[in-house]
């Protein structure tokens, strides 16, 4: 067994490392430290430790959860039994959760892990904090997880079933097993402990507290061996080990922002034509889904849609649109007598109203209301619709409806960013929040039902589970949306076509991962098989 997956682990590599110089050499992009200058380093720095201290608290979140469920990972060794279908699900909805926020820190350690080759002594050991943080934080996670995992035999077999999502096939989990739980990983590990001890670097970010007992508990589970190890051989050791990684499709995340694209960064699949076309074609009350390739965002949540957005329009196209009877009367049972929606909107929220109306880059006005990383934001449609993938839905409601959710959503408007994904709580939101919330049923609103899933304990609806839910209601009485136009983005031609709703019925179907699958065009047309 051991033999047969350190071979695998060999041939793995072999393929990342090609796919990672098919990559570079295609795009061209800063693939590790050495290849940015000083000001873009320390801005990728800056960037990248907020971005470890976010994906460290999410794998936390995640092992709270495991703990919390003895009946599936029980805190001592059991016999074998027989996990239910249940357990199975919730299992498999951890082991993504996991693979996932491993996925982005292992990209960021990977970038920073050329950091011994920087002549600039303050950007090294910036660098080196970096990669210390995510590497600590990966390891000790994974040890805590995997110890779990190894105290109910019937959880390994469940684990090692393929994961679509991420590109991993059958054995994922002993592999990913073997890939910690071997002499190298604690090698490197003792390395860039000495390293770090030696640094003078001081944090700022409040990770230091959260590394000191991430490295503690993996001393306690006696991987970190190497206490004996010098400043010299620490380098050279982290020189002769290089990269290690355990997702195929890692060697493609060649560079990782945070929540800022990477490898095609100079511009989205949809062009600026397409935008423009598209404006006449939206009305207010219009959701867009939306996928950007190369961000690795909404780590923590599956598929292949991983943004929602809401269009509210301008003030002159919303004073057209919902310049109706029903509305105007609806309104002035709100108390403006004019019945005008406008005046509604503004009065109700006065300090939103006005800052959807502050001036835009480029002389472009606010279409859009999003919760983005900065909070629940106004946007121009030219740069929310700046995407690779993108469809519109159009619900299935009154424009008085329809007025009612945006009066809704703008009460929303300026709240910070729900990192944690708890659709329970109004004070922070993430992107599907806004839409689920802007929409919910009431008893004076017909709204529309979504459905929220069970995500490592947390109730969330991603912006995959609405197209998995257009897809099962089309052509049915339930039918809640219409879709109004879909542009799929083809990453090979790097451009975005017109589709049919046929296709986008199949798009949730795609892997979270498709385009750094082994075969990408097989992984791009796989929801077609």
């Amino acid at each position: 067994m051991i033999f047969r997956l350190f071979h695998e682990s060999i041939l793995m590599r072999f393929w990342w490392i090609c796919l990672l110089t098919a990559s570079c050499a295609v795009n061209a992009q800063p693939s590790n430290v050495r290849q940015l200058n000083e000001p873009a380093l320390t801005a990728r720095q800056q960037v990248d430790v907020r971005s470890i201290r976010l994906y460290r608290a999410g794998l936390a979140r995640t092992l709270e959860y495991v703990q919390a469920q003895p009946q599936v990972f029980p805190n001592k060794r059991i016999e074998r039994n027989l996990l239910l279908e249940a357990d199975r699900a919730l299992a498999r909805n951890v082991w993504r959760s996991v693979l996932d926020y491993q996925l982005v820190l292992e990209a960021i350690q990977n970038f920073h892990g050329h950091f011994f080759w920087l002549k600039n002594k303050v950007s090294r050991e910036r660098s080196l904090f970096a990669t210390y943080a995510a590497h600590v934080a990966r390891y000790r996670f994974a040890l805590d997880f995997i110890e779990r995992v190894e105290n109910n035999p019937g959880l390994a077999k469940v684990l090692n079933e393929p994961v679509p999502d991420l590109g991993l096939e059958q054995g994922a989990y002993d592999r990913f097993k073997f890939n910690f739980l071997n002499r190298g990983l604690g090698t490197q590990f003792a390395a860039l402990s000495v390293l770090q001890k030696s640094s003078r670097h001081q944090d700022e970010s409040g990770l230091a507290a959260a590394i000191q007992t991430d490295s503690a508990r993996i001393w306690q589970l006696g991987q970190g061996k190497g206490e004996a190890m010098t400043l010299g051989n620490a380098f050279a050791t982290l020189r002769t080990l290089g990269r290690q990684a355990v997702f195929p499709v890692q060697a493609g995340v060649s560079e990782w922002m945070g929540d800022t694209k990477v490898l095609r960064h100079d511009h989205a699949l949809i062009s600026d034509a397409q935008i423009a076309a598209m404006a006449p074609r939206l009305q207010p009350g219009d959701v867009m889904l939306q996928r950007r390739e190369w961000y690795v965002s909404n780590v923590g949540l599956p598929g292949f849609w991983s943004h929602a957005a809401l269009y509210i329009g301008t003030p002159d196209t919303r004073r057209a649109y919902f310049d109706d009877p029903d509305v105007r009367a609806w309104v002035k049972t709100q108390g403006v007598a004019n019945g005008d929606f406008e005046t509604l909107l503004r009065q109700r929220h006065a300090r939103a109203y006005a800052t959807s109306l502050a001036p835009q880059p480029h002389g472009h006005l606010s279409q859009v209301l999003e919760a983005i990383s900065e909070g629940v934001s106004f946007t121009t449609l030219e740069h929310s619709a700046s995407a690779d993938s993108l469809v519109v839905l159009r619900p299935r409601l009154s424009k008085q409806d329809k007025a009612y959710a945006l009066l809704r959503a703008y009460g929303y408007a300026g709240r910070p960013y729900d990192f944690d994904f708890d659709f329970q709580t109004d004070s922070s939101l993430v992107c599907t929040e806004l839409i689920f919330k802007a929409y919910e049923p009431s008893a004076v609103f017909q709204g529309v039902h979504m459905q929220p899933e069970t995500i490592v304990g947390r109730l969330a609806i991603p912006a995959n589970s609405i197209a998995r839910q257009f897809d099962a209601e089309y052509a049915t009485p339930t039918q809640q949306w219409d879709m109004v136009l879909f542009l799929d983005g083809l990453e090979r031609n790097k451009r975005a076509e017109e589709a049919d709703v046929d296709r986008f019925r199949i798009s949730w179907k795609r892997p979270k991962w498709h385009v750094l699958l082994p075969d990408l065009k097989q992984a791009r047309n796989s929801d077609t098989q």
